[in-house]
């Protein structure tokens, strides 16, 4: 079997820091050690971080190289291999591709890419053309009419790994702020005030018709199968409140302290965005992750819609917040891991994948 060993690294386990040496065999993490190593084949890393590979449970960044321009409908296989090479050089070694199965504008663009972007997701799979590993992230909309249709196609296919229910009405939760809302609304071209009171009004009818009744069926659904399910955007204490009765194990981007406080109080865990953190504050005027992160109220880090913002949070967490090297890195590798199930990476240490990255000292990322 082939061996590996690495000297010199900044070696960040789950409980600490240190420089020193890691061996591997295969695609196993045998050792890891403080000091050197005297092997004349040994790498020296010269003082850059040895990290494990981070875990991502949520990115829209596939849909950005599926639809380049309103109304262009890009070639699947072409848009999954340059959104996986992003996600490779952005040091992501397991990614879940979050795909909308629900769509709300009755024929849109998402309706016309999750069925092509799934398929081009196992093809590319088969044919070995991506670097990292992909999995699937059903994202579910409660308020649309197809959704309970397109769950049941899809939540049995072996690379779902995470679902989420989520309800973009505007009014409440991510769009509670309807000017927000409607500016991104028309990110693409501008709307009539008409036109627009009367896009809010088909939402809000679209949700008192289904939001409801489908909710539970897709969580029904989940549990049924065992898949690990989140709650999108929880506004008020009666949002989490649902999830906690409905089991929920995971608080996807809540945008109040009051939310994330009761997601706490419930056990459950708290994911928050990359661009959030880095930008520092909500594109939707939404709870800033730092906010959340000073609170203790954050657990997982998201890219969300930018791959580099994963490998940014962790070390903004180190140099805004005070963490710890092992509290931040765990943020983006094995808490989201151990959130849907996954034991055999997210961890620098002995029998764990050895889904690793060097992470060199730049701009970004200082020693």
């Amino acid at each position: 079997m082939n061996q590996r060993i690495i000297r010199n690294a900044r070696i960040v386990t789950p409980t600490e820091t240190f420089t020193g040496c890691a061996v591997v065999e295969g695609d196993t993490i045998r050792a890891i050690d403080w000091g050197s190593s005297g092997s004349a084949a040994a790498e020296d890393w010269e003082g850059d971080w040895l990290l494990p590979g981070l875990v991502e449970l949520h990115t829209d960044n596939l849909e950005k190289h599926l639809v380049p321009r309103p109304g262009v409908i890009w070639n699947a296989t072409s848009a999954t291999v340059t959104h996986d090479a992003q996600c490779a050089a952005s040091g992501i070694t397991t990614v879940l591709d979050s795909i909308v199965i629900g769509d709300m504008d009755n024929g849109g663009t998402r309706s016309q890419t999750y069925q092509t972007s799934i398929a081009a997701l196992h093809a590319c799979r088969r044919e070995n053309l991506m670097r990292v590993e992909h999995l699937l992230h059903l994202r579910c909309e409660v308020s649309a009419q197809d959704i309970v249709e397109n769950f049941e196609k899809y939540a049995d296919d072996p690379l779902v790994e995470m679902a989420s229910v989520m309800d973009h009405t505007p009014g409440q939760r991510q769009w509670r702020d309807l000017a927000k809302h409607r500016r991104y609304t028309e990110r693409n071209g501008s709307l009539r005030d008409t036109e627009y009171d009367r896009l809010v009004q088909e939402r809000t009818e679209q949700q008192a018709l289904y939001a409801q009744r489908h909710r539970a069926q897709v969580v029904a659904g989940c549990h049924a199968r065992g898949i690990p399910l989140a709650s999108h955007d929880d506004t008020e204490v009666e949002h989490v409140e649902l999830a906690r009765q409905e089991q929920v194990a995971m608080s996807e981007f809540p945008t109040t302290v009051r939310a994330a406080e009761a997601a706490r109080a419930a056990g459950m865990a708290i994911i928050m965005g990359g661009p959030n953190l880095v930008k520092g504050g909500s594109h939707s005027g939404n709870v800033s992750a730092a906010e959340l992160a000073r609170l203790g109220l954050l657990d997982i880090m998201s890219s969300d819609y930018v791959p580099s913002s994963l490998i940014q949070s962790l070390f903004l967490l180190r140099d805004q917040q005070g963490w710890s090297m092992p509290k931040a890195v765990a943020t983006v590798t094995c808490n989201p891991a151990r959130a849907i199930g996954l034991e055999d990476r997210g961890a620098i240490a002995p029998g764990q994948r050895a889904d690793f990255i060097r992470c060199v000292k730049w701009a970004g990322c200082r020693s």
